[in-house]
């Protein structure tokens, strides 16, 4: 019987052994070092904070992968041979395999930082990172400051944890304000004051220099390099980013470059060798998207997509019109289509952007210039529809139709009427029309 082997259980690793479950009766094994169980990583946060426990991040029960034969092995692979098709295992083990996905997912990105190493200081991706973060930061007393370290989603989700706890949150972002190399300014601009009202100590323009050892290896504090500006702390987010996790790979035949090269139909360069999700490296982009996506649903279409391959129904990936969520404190965002921040917006990209008086609700709209053609939208505290907006991108709709019919897209009507005339007016006059 033919034997998959998928290293990682995240979500790219366990779609594709479900839908290879259902397709065949191939022999399954998962393997992974972090947990036992597959886990929702997005979910985190909220156990941390107190709105569920980890067991309930589980989205299958404990005994559903014996019931659908899925074997899963916990350890840690130190060497892939792809010549006798062996991996070997930290602890001495051995596993032989005839087809093999690699789903490794990320690790946190670190820059050299003096100190990185440091007790207290840790990213925010893994199970160990949740359990480490209840052992320097559980409460205001054993930590009584904490920093973090780059502005992206997760670290925004780290302030909100913290915060949570009534621990002070110093946040150092490099950029001048917050994600503006991915939001249009007037977005950047009210999350930048939207985490200033929840005492957020946000300081822009600002980089880490080093991160300075108090007793026993622990965090001490941190330096700014731009001031010299010395902060103590008890705990240090590193959450600069993420970058595929691939150190054992580049030891063996398959072709990495910052991930695991895979074409469209995600196989490496070695037969039988696929890799999908956050360490996968498209060797061509596709379309605007980039070669690497660390995103929750492009990982569970990847694992859909290689069962089907490996279930001899070879089937390229596709994955759609880029769209994606997150949330920003008491804010959700949402992002359907491409709306460019101003440092790569292309010539042609028009924004129409509208803003609620509260600060809290805003809607930008993308669309191109020279036809029309509707673009992308982000919004910001009011809900939308994504199979309505991948439609109008896929029929090509323009932005008068768009504006016109963006209560359709509305996940709350009622909650929309209210802004809706204003969102017209924005329309109208920011492109003067009559």
């Amino acid at each position: 019987m033919e034997h998959v082997v998928i290293i990682g259980n995240g979500i790219s690793g366990v779609t594709a052994a479900r839908h290879i479950r259902k397709l065949s009766n191939k022999k399954i094994t998962i393997i992974s070092g972090e947990s036992e169980y597959f886990f929702s990583r997005t979910a985190l946060m909220y156990v941390y904070m107190g709105h569920m426990k980890f067991e309930h991040t589980k989205p299958y029960e404990d005994w559903f992968w014996e019931k659908n034969r899925i074997n899963l092995k916990k350890g840690f692979i130190e060497t892939l041979d792809t010549a006798t098709k062996i991996l070997h295992f930290s602890n001495g083990d051995k596993l032989d395999y005839d087809k093999l996905i690699i789903a490794t997912g990320s690790k946190p990105n670190t820059f050299g930082w003096k100190g990185q190493d440091l007790k207290g200081v840790q990213g925010l991706y893994s199970k160990q990172d949740l359990e480490n973060l209840e052992v320097h930061a559980p409460n205001n007393t054993i930590c009584k400051r904490a920093v973090i370290i780059g502005g992206g989603l997760i670290g925004i989700e780290l302030a909100e944890m913290l915060n949570s706890r009534k621990i002070p949150v110093t946040f150092l972002v490099r950029e001048s304000s917050f994600w503006n190399g991915v939001l249009p300014d007037g977005e950047s601009d009210m999350i930048n004051r939207h985490i200033k009202n929840h005492h957020i100590d946000l300081r822009l323009s600002s980089n880490l220099k080093e991160i300075v050892s108090g007793e026993q290896g622990k965090v001490k504090s941190v330096i700014i390099e731009e001031t010299g500006e010395e902060i103590a702390c008890d705990f240090v987010g590193l959450t600069a980013g993420v970058s595929p996790n691939i150190d054992f790979i580049k030891l063996s035949d398959i072709e990495t470059n910052k991930g695991v090269l895979v074409n469209r139909f995600l196989e490496t360069n070695i037969p039988n060798v696929y890799a999908i999700g956050d360490c996968a490296e498209q060797r061509e982009a596709i379309g605007k998207r980039k070669s690497i996506e660390a995103v929750w649903y492009t990982g569970r279409i990847m694992g859909e997509v290689v069962a089907q391959t490996i279930c001899s129904n070879k089937m390229p990936y596709n994955p759609g019109h880029w769209f994606n969520s997150a949330k920003f404190f008491d804010i959700e965002y949402q992002t359907y289509g491409w709306v460019h921040g101003s440092k790569g917006k292309p010539d042609y990209e028009e924004h129409v952007h509208w803003k609620h008086d509260d600060d809290t609700k805003c809607i930008t709209i993308a669309f191109n210039r020279n036809t029309n053609e509707f673009l992308g939208i982000n919004t910001f505290g009011i809900r939308m529809r994504h199979e309505v907006f991948d439609r109008w991108l896929t029929e090509k709709r323009d932005v008068d139709y768009v504006i016109n019919h963006l209560s359709e897209a509305n996940f709350d009507p009622e909650f929309y009427k209210h802004y809706e005339q204003a969102i017209q007016n924005a329309y109208k006059n920011q492109l003067q029309i009559v």
